[in-house]
């Protein structure tokens, strides 16, 4: 027993942040190197902490994970992950945010044991394969970009 609980109790939800770093028309992914999502390409994120808001979180992530500052962070939607083989199930929070003007955007690789490489990608030809619930938002409509105006 864990906690004092039976161990067919389920585990409880986390609450997780990732983010869409963008970067011209091109997306910030890593290779995962975690039990869960093994060698498949995800955003930048990580667990939300006690009394930190979203925005701080994937700042504070993206940081963490690439060396790089996020600009602009906001909020795009949330997700419901169940993964059930691996007993997870994540609430996914998925922000956008911007290099800031002037920053070199060449990312570090700051967690060697979780990631095997950060890189930009085109929008229109992303690597495969994604993580499962990136790929799920993506196939639900989820566009990271903001729409262009339109001008008359």
């Amino acid at each position: 027993m864990e906690n004092g609980c039976a161990e067919s109790t389920p585990p409880r939800p986390k609450v997780g942040v990732a983010v869409f770093l963008l970067n011209g028309n091109k997306v910030l992914l890593g290779r995962r190197l975690s039990p869960v999502g093994y060698n498949t390409f995800a955003l930048p994120g990580g667990h939300l902490e006690f009394g930190e808001s979203f925005e701080e979180c994937g700042a504070r992530e993206v940081r963490e994970e690439t060396g790089l500052d996020s600009d602009k962070v906001e909020f795009l939607t949330a997700i419901n992950n169940v993964m059930v083989p691996e007993r997870v199930h994540v609430v996914c929070v998925l922000l956008r945010a911007t290099i800031p003007p002037g920053q070199n955007t060449v990312p570090q690789n700051l967690e060697p044991d979780k990631c095997g490489g950060w890189d930009w990608y085109d929008w229109d030809n992303l690597p495969n394969p994604l993580f499962g619930p990136l790929e799920d938002a993506l196939r639900s409509g989820l566009n990271p970009f903001p729409p262009k105006l339109l001008l008359s």
